[in-house]
């Protein structure tokens, strides 16, 4: 003879009898999580609102609370949505901001000076550079220094050494920033986003470099699409202005 042991499948409906309320009862006791695993069913429970007797649980507080539970844990993930769609927008707005500033400028120069002086208060950074390497390095293996204020002539190479061979960007928290990537402003980074500039193949690399002194501005598996496609759109600028080929 088969022994009573723990099934997951609801007692069949038949007659009202007290024996089918013991199944119920005996299902419940062997399957405990049966109503915290199926909470639709909770709403459609009618427990007495009060009760007598010792060591008798009140159904109405019980379900109560597990709606409650519910509602609030609804509550916290739709606000976070919103958050998170908040911080989207504002990112995103901030992006076209300076995309439409860049494409404003008059001449080269004054491209530059917008990269470099405006957008930090457009993307709510601390400082903005651009960085690009040098094609022949000096006598004495140092890259030549940059005639405008902003832009960093690198040592050949060193773009791959900072973000990664061919990596596109990086993102991430620093102690302090590189001075030849943020030259005075070097000492406030705490965080700092590296986009690769690629105008054309004819072309050094280069690197646009946001600084912020919030440690947690940018970091690792942050997006960076629409930094991406801030850079990509300087590329072509670049080119643009400079006449270089694609």
């Amino acid at each position: 003879m088969a022994g009573k042991g723990t099934s997951t499948e609801w007692p069949r409906r038949g007659a009202a009898t007290n024996l089918e309320a013991e199944a119920v009862r005996d299902f419940l006791a062997e399957n405990p999580n049966f109503l915290t695993d199926n909470p639709d069913l909770l709403p459609l429970l009618h427990p007495p609102v009060e009760h007598n007797g010792r060591n008798v649980l009140d159904m109405g507080q019980i379900v109560a609370r597990r709606l409650g539970d519910e509602v609030i844990r609804l509550k916290a993930q739709h606000e976070e949505l919103l958050a998170v769609g908040r911080a989207n927008q504002a990112a995103q707005n901030q992006i076209h901001a300076a995309a439409l500033a860049m494409m404003a400028a008059r001449n080269f120069e004054h491209l530059i000076h917008i990269i470099t002086g405006d957008l930090a208060h457009v993307l709510d950074v601390d400082t903005v550079t651009l960085c690009v390497e040098a094609v022949v390095d000096g006598p004495t293996g140092a890259p030549p220094k940059a005639h405008i204020g902003g832009v960093f002539v690198l040592p050949s190479g060193r773009v791959d050494e900072l973000l990664g061979l061919k990596a596109p960007s990086l993102l991430e928290a620093v102690h302090t920033g590189d001075p030849l990537v943020f030259g005075p402003s070097a000492g406030l980074v705490r965080s700092q986003a590296l986009i690769r500039l690629a105008p054309s193949p004819r072309s050094p690399p280069g690197i646009l470099a946001l600084g912020s002194r919030d440690g947690d501005k940018f970091h690792p598996g942050q997006g960076t699409e629409l930094l991406q496609f801030l850079c990509r759109l300087l590329d072509r600028l670049f080119r643009a202005w400079l006449d270089l080929p694609h």
